[in-house]
């Protein structure tokens, strides 16, 4: 899925991530408002992973929607 679909969706998709990733608020999510760099840092800060890890984790949700 691509990043143009993803911030048109992103009121539904933010209930999806939430749930995939509690450890993120409301807060990081409204300010990430599709911006999957953000997102991935925000993921690297809430549960300590790399750079690499937290945008393979966006790849792979991306990927089964």
């Amino acid at each position: 899925m691509n990043s143009d679909i993803i911030k048109g969706k992103w009121k539904q998709l933010s209930g999806r991530i939430k749930e995939r990733w509690g450890n993120l608020t409301d807060d990081d999510l409204n300010v990430a408002d599709g911006h999957s760099d953000y997102l991935a840092g925000k993921l690297q800060e809430r549960y300590g992973w790399t750079k690499e890890k937290a945008q393979q984790e966006l790849r792979d949700f991306s990927d089964k929607l």
